[in-house]
């Protein structure tokens, strides 16, 4: 019974703990009036999900939040702004190609595809890459590409478990304020370790040898 209870416990624990990540996300996203605020809060859930993930659980939840809210506002609206550019050109291009018909527009689409296929992909791994490493901005959308690329079961799989959660928040929407965003930080986060596991085993397997 003890033992019961004390998993029973546990659970509970870390429903509360994903539940109050989840409010601070929403509440620091509405504090940067949304456009300035959106990064900032998902770069701080997901290092504080990194953390988690890493057996790092005592860690203070409110004031790691805070602390990176305020250390990476300005950089992470950088990235943030990069993403929505890139994702406003796609959206553009994807709606030009209705006024356009015959072999034209397939011409222009399969290639459109691809790079929504890579930008896809890339906006995938670049949270987790961002909270992992301490690079460039431009090396962390590499590296976001490449290991996209390298690990693309795991790619599939993230899109797929995505969706599925995506699907669950629409039929519950009750679930939005408590578990949307952490479930999907949790998803890629999960994701990237793995990929960055595999990468740097086969780092050292190739230094080994």
């Amino acid at each position: 019974m003890q033992k019961t209870m004390g998993k029973l416990f546990t659970v509970c624990e870390w429903i509360m703990r994903l539940a109050f990540v989840n409010l601070l996300w929403i509440l620091f996203s509405i504090a940067g009036l949304l456009v300035f605020g959106i990064m900032p809060a998902s770069v701080a859930l997901f290092t504080i999900v990194r953390k988690w993930q890493m057996k790092e659980t005592d860690i203070p939840v409110l004031k790691t939040f805070l602390t990176v809210y305020r250390q990476e506002f300005k950089r992470s609206n950088g990235l943030g702004f990069g993403l929505s550019l890139g994702g406003a050109f796609l959206i553009f291009d994807f709606l030009y190609l209705r006024t356009v018909h015959g072999a034209l527009q397939l011409a222009l689409l399969v290639p459109l595809m691809i790079i929504a296929a890579f930008y896809i992909t890339t906006a995938l791994y670049i949270l987790p890459v961002y909270v992992h490493y301490d690079l460039k901005m431009i090396t962390n959308l590499k590296n976001a590409f490449f290991l996209g690329i390298l690990n693309f079961h795991m790619t599939l799989l993230m899109l797929v478990t995505l969706a599925a959660i995506i699907i669950l928040i629409l039929y519950q929407p009750g679930l939005v304020p408590f578990f949307s965003v952490v479930s999907i930080a949790w998803i890629l986060m999960f994701g990237g370790i793995y990929s960055f596991n595999r990468i740097e085993a086969r780092q050292s397997k190739v230094s080994g040898g």
